[in-house]
């Protein structure tokens, strides 16, 4: 079974800014295991869904 994630980042129309915002998001969330499933973009936002293996409680 698959968990998902979803996030929304505004986007400031600053590249530099966006760019370090969204490595930092890809590199947190690679950490914790999660593995980028798809993405969406428009002129104000990105939204990526995420994904991981659910771990089995119990």
């Amino acid at each position: 079974m698959k968990e998902y994630q979803a996030v929304v980042v505004k986007l400031t129309r600053h590249t530099r800014e966006d760019e370090d915002t969204l490595t930092d998001l890809l590199n947190e969330r690679s950490r914790g295991g999660w593995e980028p499933a798809m993405m969406s973009q428009d002129e104000q936002r990105v939204t990526i869904l995420f994904q991981r293996d659910a771990v089995a409680e119990g």
